[in-house]
């Protein structure tokens, strides 16, 4: 098959970088394919090395644009209503791995469970965004405005 090679040699590239991700491993649902999962949650299927490249990631913030590429198409078997997106390049055609990457990225933080998604942004000395108490800090819960005032009225009782 033309191109084999290249898309072997794709196709080992993203899978290092996918399973670079905490809690990330390989999963072969089917033949002809060894998926990176979480959990056991599949965040990309990719194609096994003697078959021509396909790969298909959940692209829930970036979908819309990567269907606009001429090599992409909603996933098949239904996926494609839940946000993913099938890419398969041509023999000869420079693939965009940067691109690749960025999908893959995308889809692992869809499918991983927050905690993961946490360790993850930690390892990279991304800022977590605030926990809920943290929010109204300063801002007294009903239950604390609550005993306040209960207590202003029993001083002022006395």
């Amino acid at each position: 098959m033309p191109g084999t090679k290249n898309h072997a040699t794709l196709l080992k590239a993203l899978r290092e970088f996918g399973l670079g991700y905490p809690g990330a491993h390989t999963k072969s649902p089917w033949p002809g394919h060894l998926d990176l999962a979480v959990k056991d949650k599949t965040f990309a299927f990719l194609s096994s090395d003697d078959q021509p490249f396909s790969m298909s990631c959940k692209l829930p913030h970036s979908g819309l644009a990567a269907l606009s590429l001429p090599f992409t198409a909603p996933t098949g078997y239904g996926l494609g209503k839940s946000g993913w997106v099938t890419a398969s390049m041509p023999d000869g055609a420079a693939p965009p791995i940067a691109l690749f990457k960025a999908w893959i990225d995308e889809s692992y933080r869809a499918q991983a469970p927050k905690k993961l998604i946490a360790e993850l942004d930690r390892a990279a000395g991304a800022t977590p965004p605030p926990k809920q108490s943290e929010k109204r800090a300063g801002v007294p819960t009903r239950r604390k405005a609550a005993t306040g005032a209960a207590k202003r009225r029993k001083a002022g009782a006395r």
